[in-house]
Order: C-alpha cells, then structure tokens, then sequence
C-alpha cells in the first residue's frame, strides 16, 4: 500500500509538467552532414541592473532596471502610479511584490513592485510592456509616455 501511494505521489505532477511541453513545435531533425552556415545571431542589448544584495535576514533586495524614459516609473510606489495612469486594470499581490497593469489602445504595461529591503513598501523595479493587438513587445519608455504622460 506504500509504495502505491509513493507511485501516486511521484507521478501526480506529470500533467502539470506536460502542460509546459509545447504541442506545436516539431521534433528536431538530426542531419548526417553539417547544417549549411549562416550568420550569428544577433545579440539583444539587455538593461544595466544594479546587483542584488543580500540582507543578513536572508533577504535578498531585487535588480532594479535602468533604462532611458523609465526614471519617473521605476523608484516609484503603486500609489504614485496609480495617480500617474490611473486604475490598473490588474493589481497582483503575491507575499511582499505586487504587480500592476496599466492597459490602453497603443500597449499593455506591466510594472513589477518589490521591497527594496525587510518591511519596506513594494515600489517598481522593472517594467515590460506589449502591444495591446497581438502581445509583442514594444519599448517601455514610448509605452509609459503614451498610457501616462512625460
């Protein structure tokens, strides 16, 4: 009886990871002969962040994104954000972050809020934005400045 719980019990997460497994993409072909070369690809520029430190609590504070037009977002609280673009149209808590999405014709904009140490009030560490049409990013700055303003 055991060990048929200890077989339920390992195999009960099976559909959850099946679930990340996409259906769409096909198998990948495996080729005698090299694949014909082509140019590299292009490397995406990514953001400075400032590192993470760890507080002696166990802590650890969140990378804060750097990014031209995102200084008035990022540093702030959900409640200046809420002045600056009004209701969210999604306020996410979960333990101490919380996430608030600000949604318009030209984009969808998400802004990430953590504490920056033990206790603090949750302000934005990191914004992503999309096209409100067809999901596909879009830069965060010209989104922030169309749902919000300078």
């Amino acid at each position: 009886m055991r060990s048929l719980r200890q077989f339920a019990a390992a195999i009960a997460p099976l559909p959850m990871l099946a679930a990340c497994v996409s259906a769409g993409s096909p198998p990948p072909i495996i080729q005698d002969r090299p694949a014909p070369r082509s140019a590299p690809p292009q490397a995406t520029p990514v953001p400075p962040s400032i590192p993470a430190p760890v507080h002696s609590s166990g802590f650890v504070a969140p990378q804060i994104m750097r990014a031209p037009g995102l200084e008035n977002v990022i540093g702030a609280a959900a409640t200046q954000l809420q002045r600056r673009f009004g209701t969210p149209a999604l306020d996410v808590q979960e333990g101490d972050a919380r996430k608030l999405q600000f949604t318009g014709e030209p984009c969808v904009l998400d802004i990430f809020l953590y504490p920056l140490r033990p206790g603090a009030e949750p302000v934005a560490t990191h914004v992503e934005a999309r096209r409100a049409s067809d999901g596909r990013d879009v830069d965060r700055a010209a989104c922030v400045r169309a749902l919000g303003g300078p």
